[in-house]
C-alpha cells in the first residue's frame, strides 16, 4: 500500500497520481492521473438501486442525502430506472416518486438495515417491496454501517462512503461505538474487497485507503451545487458583523464551538451576531449552552427553513463557520461561497481540506483558539474577507449536480462492465 500525503496541494497531486484505473475499459488505454471515459456499451444501465438510511425528506436528512437525491434525480432524467430504499419516518408514505426516483421506505433508524436486507432477498424470488426492481448496479451507501448488499448482489455493488466515522462512533456509546467501528474499519473493507468504492473528497479517499481499501477501486465524485435563488445574490450585506452556521444540529457538528467563539469575541466586536440555520435533536442543548454563555440575545436559531430563506441569511453574513468534527466534503462551504462568504473550519475534519482552499477561499484551524483567532481577523479585516470571498465565489462555479451525475454514471457503467475506476472523476 502506498503511503499517501495527508493534507494540502502536495497530497492532492500525489493522490491523483496514485489513484488510477486498475483496468482500462474496452477501447481505451488507462493513463496515469487521467479521467477514464467509457465507451457506450451494448447493454447500457437500465436500473439502479440505491440503499440509504435516510432520504431528503427525513427530519435528520442533510448534505449526504441531498447528494444522493440530486444525482439520483438526474440519473432518472437520463432514462435510468432509479429506486431508493430507505427508512420510514412519521408522515412518510411507504412508497412515493420524487424527482423521478421511486422511494421505497421501511424500518426505522436501525431496523432499516434489516428490512432492506429482507427486501433484497425477497426480490430475488419475486416478492416484497423491491420485487419489480432488477438493478444492473446497486449503490450501498455506508453511513458507518453498510447494508451488506454484497451478499445479495455480489460485484454489482458499489459502496458509497461520504466519510469514515472513527471520530463519531463514541457518541453512540462505548459498546455500540466499538462494534460500529469494528464493522466499518474491519468487516466492511474485507467484505467489499472486490467492490468499487465511491467517495466525495480526496481526504475521505485517503481515509478509506488507511482502512485497507485498494486505491485502484476508489473513485471520487464530488458534490454538485444547487444555484442560489437569484434574488438572494443581490441583497446587501448586514451593516453589522454576522456569522452564519449551516448545519444539522447534532453533536459531531460541534456548534458549541461557534457559540463559544462568539462569546469570546463579543466584547471586542460590537453587535456581533450568530445565525444558526438548520435543525436537529441537539437543538435544546445548544439553546441552553447559548444561555449559559450569556449570548442568547446574540444568537438566532432559525431551524429548518426553505432555500430562499437560507440563502437570504447567508447573503447578509460576513463569515461562514463550520466547526464540524468530521465532514466528507462540506456542501455548506460551496453554498456559502456562492454568496462570496468565506468559510472557517477545522483542518482535522478531513473533507474541508478539499472543499476549502486554505488561505484562498477560506481558512482552516488546528484548534479552537486558532478558529477564534481566524474569525476575529476576518471580521475585522474587510479587505482580506472580500478577497477570500471573491475567490470562493469564483470556485463555486466549478461545481454542478449535472457534472456530479455524469461522473457517477461513469462509475456505475464501469461497475456494470466489470471494470474499476479510481481518482477524481
Amino acid at each position: 500500500m502506498v503511503a499517501l500525503p495527508k493534507h494540502g496541494i502536495a497530497g492532492d497531486i500525489a493522490f491523483r497520481a496514485i489513484m488510477v484505473p486498475t483496468r482500462a475499459p474496452p477501447g481505451r488505454t488507462a493513463g496515469r492521473g487521467k479521467r477514464t471515459r467509457l465507451n457506450t456499451m451494448s447493454t447500457p444501465i437500465r436500473s439502479v438501486l440505491l440503499l440509504c438510511w435516510r432520504d431528503t425528506g427525513h427530519p435528520q436528512g442533510g448534505g449526504s442525502e441531498t447528494y444522493l437525491q440530486r444525482i439520483g434525480a438526474l440519473l432518472a432524467e437520463s432514462g435510468i430506472d432509479v429506486t431508493l430504499r430507505t427508512a420510514r419516518y412519521r408522515g412518510a408514505p411507504r412508497r412515493e416518486v420524487a424527482d423521478g426516483v421511486v422511494i421505497s421506505r421501511g424500518g426505522g433508524p436501525y431496523s432499516v438495515y434489516i428490512w432492506a436486507g429482507l427486501a433484497m432477498v425477497l426480490a430475488r424470488i419475486g416478492l416484497g417491496p423491491l420485487r419489480r426492481v432488477r438493478p444492473d448496479v446497486v449503490v450501498d451507501i455506508q453511513n458507518g454501517v453498510p447494508f451488506l448488499a454484497r451478499l445479495a448482489f455480489g460485484r454489482k455493488v458499489a459502496v458509497l462512503v461520504h466519510h469514515c466515522h472513527r471520530e463519531q462512533w463514541p457518541v453512540a456509546g462505548r459498546l455500540v461505538g466499538r462494534l460500529g467501528w469494528l464493522v466499518e474499519s474491519r468487516l466492511s473493507p474485507r467484505m467489499h474487497r472486490h467492490n468499487q468504492y465511491v467517495t466525495v473528497s480526496l481526504p475521505s479517499a485517503r481515509d478509506l485507503s488507511d482502512l485497507g481499501v485498494d486505491t485502484g477501486r476508489i473513485a471520487v465524485v464530488r458534490n454538485g451545487l444547487d444555484e442560489a435563488p437569484a434574488e438572494t445574490l443581490t441583497a446587501q450585506r448586514s451593516p453589522t458583523p454576522r456569522v452564519v452556521v449551516l448545519s444539522r444540529l447534532v453533536p459531531h457538528k460541534q456548534i458549541e464551538d461557534a457559540l463559544e467563539a462568539v462569546a469570546a469575541l463579543r466584547s471586542q466586536i460590537a453587535d456581533l451576531h450568530l445565525d444558526v440555520v438548520g435543525g436537529g435533536w441537539w437543538r435544546e442543548r445548544l439553546v441552553e449552552r447559548a444561555r449559559l454563555l450569556g449570548i442568547s440575545d446574540a444568537v438566532t436559531f432559525h431551524g429548518h427553513v426553505d432555500d430562499t430563506t437560507k440563502h437570504a441569511v447567508v447573503q447578509r453574513s460576513w463569515v461562514h463557520l463550520l466547526p464540524s468534527r468530521k465532514e466528507g466534503w462540506g456542501l455548506a462551504v460551496i453554498e456559502a461561497a456562492q454568496h462570496a462568504v468565506p468559510t472557517i473550519g477545522y483542518r482535522s475534519s478531513g473533507g474541508l481540506t478539499d472543499s476549502v482552499v486554505d488561505g484562498v477561499t477560506g481558512v482552516l484551524a488546528d484548534d479552537h483558539d486558532e478558529l477564534v483567532g481566524h474569525l476575529q481577523r476576518l471580521l475585522t479585516d474587510q479587505v482580506l474577507r472580500d478577497e477570500l470571498g471573491a475567490k470562493a465565489k469564483a470556485r463555486s462555479r466549478e461545481f454542478s449536480w449535472r457534472q456530479s451525475a455524469d461522473a457517477m454514471r461513469q462509475v456505475l457503467e464501469s461497475v456494470h462492465a466489470g471494470t474499476r475506476v479510481s481518482g477524481v472523476i
